[in-house]
């Protein structure tokens, strides 16, 4: 199994929140900061975390200004782009135009998932929402993508990408029964196939945990630790693995993703322990084995070591207190 893959699945990733802006010139709308919301010890289940949000011009222009970039950037139909959690942006018909409305307020103001807004002059046609993903994280898969992500529509270069987007756009449309269902499983392809587009664009582009996925030694170590988590993994089999020597390995390792090699082995089986301990279906020398421990104590000191409470106590307490919580709210 592939890193994205596993991650993706484990964390259960999807897609909420999808509506469309029908704006008209003059129009401006800004991200506003938000603060976190906390889980209450009554909560039974863990909420939605958002992880990203997306916006997709499907007619028109527009400018984009993204915190930490001087310039605004001019979209045109066609060009999408994804935005971490936390990302402060304004779009707007003209760089001039001050932005009157929030992302949230648009969401909010939408009927049938369709918000108008604007002066009546020239339309542009915004598709957007979020992704999250549904269970805690010892490393917010926040920290995972790049902030910013723009793909220009001549940058698109598979048809597999324009035809998601075009398909998307439709039923954002239409609103035919069950497009609100067929447009989130859209919405998450067009999450994978947009991080397949920046990968593509060159590895100079990449950084962190998606060029080391796509590094070609440190990346076939990582789909070796992803594929079997629970092989007794040391630095020199993974160095093995890569084809490098363990000295190369490790620091190549640690440069890429910020942590040892067995680092973040051991973050990853927790991850996937925390997985398995949800499901309440499996005895705990089950889940201790699975992700390479010989005995439910080694796997308890590992787990208490790791996420800050031993398996039964993290159950006990409905996650409160561990991971990345927060309640996730429509972009």
């Amino acid at each position: 199994m592939d890193p994205i893959t596993d991650i993706f699945r484990t964390l259960h990733v999807t897609a909420f929140g999808l509506h469309r802006l029908e704006a008209t010139a003059p129009w401006g709308v800004k991200q506003e900061e938000r603060t976190e919301d906390k889980v209450t010890p009554s909560d039974k289940e863990m909420p939605p975390t958002d992880l990203a949000h997306f916006v997709m011009l499907s007619r028109g222009n527009c400018w984009l200004s993204v915190e930490g970039i001087p310039k605004p950037i001019p979209l045109t139909g066609g060009d999408c782009f994804l935005l971490a959690r936390g990302t402060l942006i304004v779009l707007r018909d003209s760089p001039r135009t001050r932005p009157r409305w929030s992302f949230r307020e648009i969401g909010a103001k939408a009927n049938n998932n369709v918000a108008h807004y604007g002066g009546g002059g020239a339309p542009t046609t915004i598709v957007c929402g979020s992704m999250s993903f549904d269970r805690a994280s010892l490393r917010p898969i926040t920290q995972l993508l790049p902030s910013f992500i723009l793909i220009k529509a001549e940058q698109a270069r598979t048809l597999a990408l324009h035809d998601t987007m075009r398909a998307l756009a439709s039923e954002m449309a239409e609103q035919v029964p069950g497009s609100e269902i067929v447009a989130t499983r859209l919405a998450e392809v067009l999450f994978i196939q947009i991080l397949r587009a920046h990968i593509a664009s060159g590895p100079e582009r990449n950084k962190g945990w998606l060029r080391a996925v796509f590094d070609p030694q440190i990346g076939t170590a990582l789909s070796a630790v992803h594929d079997s988590v629970n092989t007794p993994w040391t630095v020199e089999s993974l160095a093995e693995a890569a084809g490098m020597s363990r000295s190369a390995f490790a620091a190549r390792f640690k440069e890429l993703l910020g942590q040892t090699p067995l680092e973040y082995v051991t973050e990853w089986r927790m991850q996937k322990a925390m997985q398995l301990l949800e499901q309440r279906d499996k005895k705990l020398i089950d889940v201790a084995r699975s992700v390479g421990y010989e005995s439910d104590a080694a796997f308890s000191k590992a787990f208490k070591r790791v996420v800050g409470a031993n398996p039964g106590e993290y159950l006990k307490h409905g996650f409160e207190g561990h991971g990345n919580a927060g309640t996730a709210e429509a972009f």
